[in-house]
């Protein structure tokens, strides 16, 4: 039987959550993710996109809205800052092969982080900040603090 679901101070359930990013290049940006992150597009019009991605029983999504339009408000239509979107794959060299072949912009390369992700970085087409990882084997150092607060590294697999 599954866990029943959390409720919020209201005893609300929550349903579902996704990003959202602010583009004033909708199609640039629809066209990134469904590049090179797999995603399909389920609702494509001149102000929302809505792209989805199934892997087994999980259920992937992510929003493009117009910058620009109405439903924003004025104080919140400027270039992303401050937000990272990650993605967390299981072959994050293989995402770094398509991003390299299909000539986005790269930040950093897939390097082995310290805690256990191996990351690479690169902007979508408005300027946000998008982490790749995978799972990798976290340093012993790290792990050993993970040890003192009882708690377990990430599986690899």
């Amino acid at each position: 039987m599954g866990t029943p679901p959390e409720r919020g101070s209201q005893g609300m359930a929550m349903r579902r959550s996704f990003p959202t990013v602010l583009s004033d290049r909708l199609p640039e940006t629809r066209d990134f993710y469904v590049a090179l992150l797999g995603f399909r597009v389920a609702f494509d019009s001149d102000w929302y996109v809505a792209l989805t991605r199934t892997d087994g029983d999980d259920v992937h999504e992510l929003a493009i809205w117009a910058v620009g339009h109405e439903l924003v408000p004025p104080p919140y239509r400027a270039d992303p800052a401050g937000v990272i979107l990650t993605f967390v794959v299981d072959d994050v060299d293989a995402v770094h092969a398509e991003a390299r072949r299909l000539r986005l912009p790269l930040v950093a390369p897939p390097r082995d982080l310290f805690h256990g992700r191996r990351q690479m970085l690169v902007t979508d087409p408005n300027g946000m900040l998008v982490e790749i990882s995978s799972p990798s084997t976290p340093s012993p150092a790290f792990t050993a603090e993970l040890a003192r607060r009882g708690r377990a590294a990430e599986p690899l697999g």
